[in-house]
């Protein structure tokens, strides 16, 4: 299956049925922590990760891997942005990389840090950004890009280039690329079963008798 399919499905989904998925599949997690959660809007995002590494500096240099990764990666990425296993009081995003990602038709930003100019991004972009936090603290002086498209960790959860990144208000998953067809395949069973049982309990007016029936909850 192709990327634009993959995509295409994913779309139709709950990202819950993700997460499930993804436990079922490749026996491990792949939901990020609660704290990387939309900040500019309830936009919902699907696309093929393009990761940013950012490490501790004291120099004041421009986040580059992240600018030139901005204009490089294909169109349609969710942009990964990982920062020392999470820093919520400095922002690795902002309304001029929003700009740049915008122009460059990606379809997200996913960050381990914190994002600023919500007001900005929110009237001239609606761009989906989901964040550890919002600050309005910059990263010159504190921290630098030192690598892109390398495997990262983002809330807690290893994100190889190419991986899908799924989210919406429920969170955001990390699908395997290896695996993206079959977790998309046990996702929309799992989807098809929940709506049977949900037919099922409003029928019998019973949870009980839904939960017998399908074993699930």
């Amino acid at each position: 299956m192709n990327m634009t399919d993959l995509i295409a499905g994913f779309n139709k989904v709950a990202v819950a049925s993700v997460a499930d998925a993804v436990d079922k599949v490749c026996g491990r997690r792949g939901y990020m922590e609660c704290a990387i959660k939309p900040r500019i809007n309830d936009q919902r995002i699907c696309g093929p990760a393009a990761t940013v590494l950012e490490a501790a500096t004291d120099e004041f240099v421009p986040p580059q891997h992240a600018l030139d990764l901005i204009d490089e990666a294909p169109a349609g990425s969710v942009i990964v942005i990982s920062i020392e296993g999470g820093e919520p009081d400095v922002a690795v995003w902002g309304g001029l990389m929003t700009a740049g990602a915008v122009a460059n038709g990606h379809v997200g930003a996913v960050l381990d840090g914190g994002v600023r100019d919500l007001t900005e991004i929110r009237r001239d972009y609606g761009f989906p950004v989901y964040a550890r936090a919002v600050s309005p603290g910059t990263t010159l002086g504190r921290f630098r890009t030192v690598a892109s498209q390398v495997p990262v960790r983002v809330g807690g959860i290893m994100v190889h280039p190419g991986d899908l990144v799924v989210g919406d208000v429920d969170g955001v998953v990390v699908v395997p690329q290896a695996h993206a067809e079959e977790v998309l395949r046990v996702s929309i069973e799992i989807d098809e079963r929940e709506l049977e049982q949900a037919k099922l309990i409003m029928a019998e007016k019973s949870l009980r008798k839904g939960l017998a029936k399908y074993g699930r909850i």
